[in-house]
C-alpha cells in the first residue's frame, strides 16, 4: 500500500499543475490586457451596487408603504449577501491564493490591482450570485429571474476581462453564491415557517 504513496503525490501534482495551467490559458483569452471597456468595468462594480442597494431599496420600501412581506423578503436577502460575504472571506483567508496579475505579472494585467491580493474565491461573483439566486427565490418570475442570472454571469466574466480573478475563482464564487443563498432560504423556512392563514368555516 505505501508504495502508491508516492504515486498517488505525483498524479496529484500534476493534476494541480495542468489545472493551474487550464485557468492561466483560459484567463489569457479572456483578459483585456490594457483595452478595457468602460462599459465592462461598470459591470464589475454593479456587484456591490446591486448587492448592496437590492435588499436596502427592497427593505425600506416594504416598510414605509406598510407591505411586510416585501420588507421580510428584503431581509432575507440581505442576509443572504451577509452569509455569502462571510463564506467568500473565510475562504480567501484559508486558501490565500495570489490573483493572477501578482502571479503571472508578464501574462495578465489587471486593471486595479489594488491592496488585497487574496483570489479565490471571486468576492464580486459571490456577491452577486447570492443577489441573483435569492432574488430569484424570493420573486419567483422568469422575467426577474433571466435578467438576474445574466447579469451575475455577466459580474463573473468581468472579473476575468478585467485580470482580477482566474476562472476557478469565478466558478468557486458563483457556487458558494448560490449555495448561500439555497441555504439561506432553506434556514428561513424551517425557523420561521409562514404562518397559515385559517380559512373560515362555511355557513350552513
Amino acid at each position: 500500500m505505501l508504495k502508491y504513496i508516492p504515486l498517488s503525490i505525483l498524479l496529484w501534482t500534476a493534476g494541480q499543475a495542468h489545472a493551474q495551467n487550464m485557468d492561466i490559458d483560459i484567463l489569457k483569452r479572456i483578459n483585456a490586457s490594457g483595452n478595457y471597456s468602460p462599459v465592462v468595468t461598470k459591470i464589475s462594480s454593479s456587484a456591490y451596487a446591486f448587492g448592496v442597494g437590492i435588499p436596502i431599496g427592497l427593505t425600506m420600501a416594504g416598510q414605509f408603504s406598510g407591505d411586510l412581506e416585501l420588507r421580510n423578503k428584503g431581509l432575507r436577502i440581505a442576509e443572504t449577501v451577509v452569509m455569502s460575504s462571510v463564506v467568500t472571506e473565510l475562504l480567501k483567508r484559508a486558501a490565500r491564493r495570489n490573483r493572477p496579475s501578482y502571479t503571472y505579472p508578464e501574462l495578465v494585467k489587471a486593471y486595479a490591482p489594488g491592496n488585497d491580493v487574496k483570489s479565490f474565491p471571486s468576492g464580486h461573483t459571490s456577491l452577486a450570485f447570492s443577489t441573483a439566486t435569492s432574488v430569484s427565490l424570493e420573486f419567483k418570475k422568469w422575467y426577474i429571474t433571466v435578467p438576474a442570472f445574466v447579469w451575475a454571469g455577466s459580474v463573473g466574466y468581468s472579473r476575468m476581462y478585467l485580470g482580477a480573478h482566474y476562472p476557478s475563482d469565478v466558478l468557486c464564487g458563483a457556487i458558494v453564491g448560490t449555495g448561500t443563498a439555497f441555504a439561506t432560504h432553506w434556514l428561513n423556512k424551517k425557523l420561521f415557517p409562514a404562518k397559515q392563514t385559517l380559512k373560515p368555516a362555511p355557513a350552513f
